[in-house]
């Protein structure tokens, strides 16, 4: 690969990286070709972009990116690496999580995701667990209406109870 060509990948993952803030690592190696392919259709149905790229590239792509903190991720840095981003903060470790349900890889090297950095698979759990920003609307929501229900189920009850009288 040319000066030139290193340079326009670096450039276009630095750009990827600072527009993105949940990336997640992890080594895909010792797939064989037709698992690679079905993890990577299950990250196109989910909406996860994911790419494999060299280790010495990235490296120089996340030195470069604006967030100073992208530079824990460089010590996790060895044998193939595929990077993966993606809107929901949880969804690559639940992909990694249900594809290693059948097989011994991916294996999660390290992610940034809500601003957190996590490094290693030990993380895949934690990871997992994160809440996106839909499913927390969706428990402020219920929690908000759980009292109105009360009390609207309590007059309606009082209202039932008035009639039978």
């Amino acid at each position: 690969m040319k000066k030139e060509d290193k340079s326009k990948v670096i450039d276009a993952l630095v750009e990827r990286i600072n527009a993105n803030n949940k990336i997640y690592l992890a080594d895909c190696s010792s797939l064989t070709v037709e698992k690679v392919n079905q993890f990577r259709r299950s990250c196109f149905q989910k909406n996860v972009s994911v790419t494999v790229v060299k280790n010495s590239l990235l490296k120089k792509a996340l030195e470069r990116a604006e967030d100073s903190r992208l530079t824990e991720l460089i010590p996790v840095l060895k044998g193939a690496t595929a990077i993966m981003f993606t809107e929901v903060g949880n969804a690559p470790a639940k992909l990694i999580k249900e594809f290693r349900a059948k097989n011994d890889k991916p294996v999660l090297k390290g992610a940034f995701v809500e601003e957190n950095i996590y490094i290693g698979d030990k993380q895949l759990d934690a990871l997992v667990n994160i809440k996106s920003k839909n499913e927390l609307i969706a428990d402020v929501v219920a929690l908000l209406q759980s009292p109105a229900k009360r009390v609207i189920g309590g007059l309606q009850a009082h209202a039932e109870k008035k009639d039978a009288a």
